[in-house]
């Protein structure tokens, strides 16, 4: 009898269509609710994608999941309630919650402590605490999307089961080191980070909208041209670089997509058709890593009335000095083209912050301009040398795309592109703490909706104390104040917006935010993992705060 290996993942949600993701331990036929899909094989892993039509729009729908007939899912006995979904429109407010970085580890000491008692200590996953308190509330209390942005498996931070399978390979001191490499590693890191049974029943009745970042894949992964050829010149990266394209793909892009999206998937087509679409896929990521095929990681997805648009901020960067930008010219366009009034709200989601604290800001413009040689030929190594160092990575460090997007939410906001919407967030993650900014434009732009910046990081890998006071110090005015002459003196300009903090952040504990999205009003609220005792954990409100 075939099992689930991995999953069921709710994915995609819409009006009358869904998407369920699997992995299975052999090939079989997937059932949900009535729609029938054969699993497709990559290197030998078996994987089904049901999609699911006629759907009755504005509905809840409780869902089982059958493999070749036999009910594998919900489990026989589990603890938690049937895993069900509501299509669009709702009756009711929005429910998104968003946040990045999420380390897979057990959930005992010492992984359980602060990174101040034990180097391994993670503390309490804010993940899986919204997920036990789910459990024992009902149905309509569930969110409706949960946006992943980012470091949703840590390739070079390996949970211990993954490590042991790792080291049984190869020795840890050889070139690749302790990080996955191949395909077959990553699914073993997928499988440790999204299997345990209060993270693996959230992500069944949830639906999930996802997008890389670095540690998807490496540490500063494309931070600039000069990093990128000195990883190309290791042995192993070129299989690595292969294998985390090829897995993210399976896991974590194809449920992004919606099912008309999926029928004129010409690569879905090929893997389906091959006996095994190891070929087609190691084709295809070898070309989207070069740059060479055209490859957009960014989607986008309307929840009723609110659209969700999810930028890529990492793998269709253009690097080369002078010319860098986030995204090539193609994907700029593909983006403009779905950034659109006419909706009550705009999500843009971007795993990196538009926005930093003003002194941060100014650094990553001011190595930017030296790396690029504002400063001569002779210190463009200091530029770049700092850049790594100090992960000087964000859109802050793409002047030329900051103000890109920049202007294109003005222009949004200011009903150049259809009827503004009642506002506008970015929601990113990345920095290992969470704050909120409010935005301002010049009078004369003319903008009419509320902009923000709003920052939820980690679900689970907080900073040590030492690294908070980094933060804090970076958020200072004296800091920033100091930064912005050195920028001047690199030809950095300031910025056309401006933008301040707000309700006492940054807050620095494993934590979890969301958006009430009802109609034209939204409400953002965050809540951070507290323990209440050895073996439970709650989430307690930090932040509650009224954007549009």
């Amino acid at each position: 009898m075939p099992k689930l290996v991995l999953g069921p993942l709710l994915r995609y949600v819409g009006e009358t269509d869904a998407v369920i993701w699997v992995e299975t331990d052999v090939p079989c036929e997937v059932e949900v609710l009535g729609t029938r899909e054969r699993t497709f094989r990559v290197c030998g892993h078996h994987y089904g994608l049901v999609r699911i039509d006629d759907l009755a729009p504005g509905t809840w729908h409780e869902y089982e999941v059958l493999l070749d007939g036999e009910r594998v899912w919900p489990e026989a006995d589990s603890q938690f309630p049937p895993s069900a979904f509501h299509t669009y429109p709702k009756d009711g407010p929005l429910h998104v919650v968003f946040g990045s970085c999420r380390v897979a580890a057990p959930h005992e000491p010492p992984f359980s402590l602060r990174k101040d008692d034990d180097p391994r200590g993670r503390e309490i996953d804010a993940l899986r605490t919204m997920a036990l308190q789910l459990k024992d509330e009902p149905l309509e209390r569930r969110p409706d999307v949960l946006v992943l942005l980012g470091d949703q498996v840590y390739a070079d931070e390996l949970p211990p089961s993954t490590a042991d399978f790792v080291a049984g390979r190869r020795h840890p001191a050889e070139p690749a080191g302790e990080r996955v490499v191949d395909f077959e590693e990553y699914t073993r890191l997928y499988r440790e980070s999204w299997g345990e049974p209060a993270l693996r029943w959230l992500l069944s009745t949830v639906s999930t909208a996802m997008i890389f970042d670095d540690h998807d894949v490496h540490d500063d992964w494309n931070i600039s041209a000069a990093w990128l050829e000195e990883m190309r010149s290791h042995e192993w990266w070129r299989e690595h670089i292969v294998a985390a394209l090829m897995s993210y793909w399976v896991y974590q892009h194809l449920g992004n997509l919606a099912p008309s999206a999926h029928r004129e998937d010409e690569l879905l087509k090929r893997v389906r058709e091959e006996g095994d679409g190891e070929r087609a896929l190691r084709e295809f990521a070898l070309r989207a890593d070069r740059g060479t095929s055209g490859t957009r990681w960014s989607y986008c997805r309307d929840l009723g009335r609110t659209r969700l648009l999810v930028i890529d901020s990492r793998a269709g960067r253009v690097l080369e000095e002078g010319k860098r930008s986030m995204l090539d010219d193609e994907e700029w366009a593909w983006v403009e083209e779905h950034a659109t009034g006419g909706f009550d709200q705009l999500l843009i989601a971007t795993s990196l912050p538009w926005l930093l604290g003003l002194g941060m800001h100014y650094v990553e413009a001011w190595s930017e301009a030296v790396a690029g040689g504002a400063w001569g030929k002779r210190l463009r190594g200091v530029g770049e040398k700092v850049r790594r160092t100090a992960d000087l990575e964000h859109w802050s460090a793409f002047q030329g795309s900051f103000a890109r997007l920049g202007e294109l939410q003005r222009s949004v906001g200011a009903g150049e592109r259809g009827e503004p919407p009642a506002a506008i967030v970015t929601l990113s993650g990345d920095v290992h703490h969470a704050y909120l900014f409010e935005v301002a434009f010049r009078p004369e732009a003319g903008v009419r909706s509320a902009v923000w910046q709003a920052v939820c990081s980690p679900y689970r890998n907080p900073l040590n104390a030492r690294e908070r006071r980094v933060i804090r110090f970076g958020m200072s005015r004296p800091f920033a104040g100091a930064a912005r002459l050195v920028a001047h003196r690199a030809g950095v300009k300031d910025p056309e917006i401006r933008w301040r903090l707000t309700d006492g952040g940054p807050w620095f504990d494993n934590q979890v935010a969301s958006l009430l999205i009802d109609g034209r009003e939204m409400r953002m609220r965050l809540d951070k993992a507290v323990p209440v005792d050895a073996d439970e954990a709650r989430l307690e409100r930090v932040l509650d705060r009224r954007l549009a």
